[in-house]
């Protein structure tokens, strides 16, 4: 395999990873009632503890985001 097609495939997987962790972010925070009533028919927590949960996942899913992806990608763009 080559660097140039290593740099694609990161390419698309931050383009698809950035995609999906904006399009959660953006459901959180425009719709946050919908996203609770949602997940509380599956899950029955409390609220507050369901921010923290979905918070908590954001921001883990973007330092895995930024770790696997992001970085790799950059790195090649230098190296290449």
């Amino acid at each position: 395999m080559d660097i140039q097609t290593l740099t694609r495939f990161f390419m698309w997987c931050t383009i698809i990873n950035g995609a999906l962790l904006l399009f959660w972010i953006t459901i959180c925070i425009l719709a946050p009632d919908v996203v609770y009533r949602t997940q509380n028919k599956w899950f029955p927590i409390p609220r507050e503890t369901f921010n923290v949960v979905i918070y908590g996942f954001l921001g883990l899913f973007k330092i895995v985001f930024l770790v696997f992806n992001v970085v790799p990608y950059v790195a090649l763009l230098i190296a290449g």
